[in-house]
């Protein structure tokens, strides 16, 4: 399992709305994105509207592709590509910034023979 760290932004101006529509997301794009591999998803936004997603995932690919292939992901993109005005095509699916991870606790902690508390 890999975890994933991505950013995006969201325009300054709407972030309210984008709360609000994150606060009630349709049941079948929760159940798209958990039968696409996407686990532990987390977003979280700047007042500047930087939007940083976690996730953990197999493979982040196959999981992009699996959610690429619904139906209610083409209609939720639609929905949200207005936010997203930095996008060429709006699709923030498609513009994920992957971040690389530089720094692992619970790894160098097991690398030195310490215990984690998780």
């Amino acid at each position: 399992m890999h975890r994933v760290c991505f950013t995006l932004r969201v325009d300054p101006a709407r972030l309210d709305e984008y709360r609000a529509r994150h606060a009630d997301v349709w049941p079948e794009m929760l159940v798209a994105l958990r039968d696409a591999g996407w686990r532990s998803y987390t977003l979280h936004l700047a007042e500047d509207g930087l939007l940083v997603g976690v996730l953990e995932t197999d493979d982040l690919a196959a999981a992009q592709a699996a959610m690429e292939a619904t139906e209610v992901n083409r209609r939720w993109q639609a929905g949200m590509a207005e936010f997203f005005p930095d996008l060429a095509d709006g699709r923030a699916d498609r513009g994920l910034r992957v971040l690389e991870e530089v720094f692992d606790l619970d790894a160098q902690l097991a690398r030195h023979g310490e215990a984690t508390t998780s």
